[in-house]
């Protein structure tokens, strides 16, 4: 059994046991000293930012939070918010989205020296439709993490 103690110190009307004020001082610990995401190079600022941008229309029209974008030649030639929710469809993950775009910009299905770029890590079944589409690389979060050559 967990005995109340006072609240000095925490907000008004908040009442906690010790237990609960630990585990609230372990997380913001953790939150405090946790690495930094560090910023995305330079080459890939400008595209992660684009899927960052992807995203936030994802959530604006209330959808998952993803976004993605691929790139050809420095260009961006497909983007990619999450549409999961608005077309009741589990396959329009960001990164699909993405793809579909830039394979109809292209008239072609072969994205063969593209780079895809993602607000996180494709999921499996993304992943393998960048390897399907001939991706060259992936990257993903705020940092522009390198995935590498994506896998089927």
């Amino acid at each position: 059994m967990h005995r109340r103690r006072g609240t000095a110190g925490w907000p008004s009307g908040l009442e906690t046991c010790a237990c609960t004020r630990r585990v609230v001082l372990a997380i913001a610990a953790v939150a405090l000293f946790a690495p930094r995401a560090k910023a995305a190079p330079a080459e890939h600022q400008e595209f992660i930012e684009a899927a960052f941008r992807m995203k936030d229309e994802a959530v604006r029209a209330g959808d998952q939070p993803f976004g993605a974008v691929v790139v050809k030649d420095r260009r961006i030639i497909g983007f990619g918010p999450s549409r999961v929710i608005a077309r009741k469809d589990w396959t329009a993950h960001a990164e699909r989205e993405a793809i579909r775009a830039a394979q109809a910009l292209l008239g072609n299905s072969d994205l063969s020296g593209c780079l895809l770029y993602s607000t996180s890590r494709p999921c499996s079944n993304c992943e393998a439709a960048a390897a399907a589409a001939g991706i060259a690389r992936m990257f993903h979060g705020s940092d522009a993490a390198d995935a590498g050559v994506p896998r089927a």
